[in-house]
């Protein structure tokens, strides 16, 4: 099993997220992290760097793009034993993530409240986390912290 190095975490719900966060700490894993979960991390000491540090581009449009960058999906979807996607990874200085953390916004619930107004849908609308999150990249990794 390959060792987990960088780990990419955003989450809407973060009930639980500083302690997993911490025991990666403690596994020497680099955090990268989003908004609100890079807030309450550094705040609460983990280590985590932002993830604009490794996109090179800034979280945008109120914070509604922020892992939508070739930088997060390349480091995410390249195959590690492809020679042709390791060259291009070399040569555009992609760093590899590992495992993601994420979970999504409550779309769902938002649209069932009565009287939901559209601008409180479309705050919603989750596209990284589902990007980041995709079913392939389960199976990847495994991480005990006990």
């Amino acid at each position: 099993m390959r060792r987990i190095e960088r780990a990419l975490i955003s989450v809407y719900d973060k009930t639980g997220v500083l302690e997993f966060a911490k025991g990666l700490a403690a596994m020497n894993v680099e955090i990268v992290s989003t908004g609100g979960t890079h807030k309450l991390l550094a705040s609460n000491g983990v280590p985590v760097r932002e993830v604009s540090d490794l996109t090179g581009f800034p979280e945008i449009l109120d914070g509604r793009v922020k892992t939508i960058n070739p930088r997060i999906a390349a480091g995410l979807l390249a195959i590690r034993e492809n020679p042709e996607h390791a060259r291009q990874v070399a040569e555009h200085q992609i760093q590899m993530i590992d495992l993601v953390c994420v979970n999504l916004y409550p779309f769902a619930d938002t649209i069932r409240k009565p009287g939901v107004q559209f601008y409180e849908v479309i705050e919603n609308i989750d596209i990284g986390g589902h990007s980041s999150g995709r079913k392939e990249f389960s199976g990847r990794c495994r991480c005990d912290l006990t």
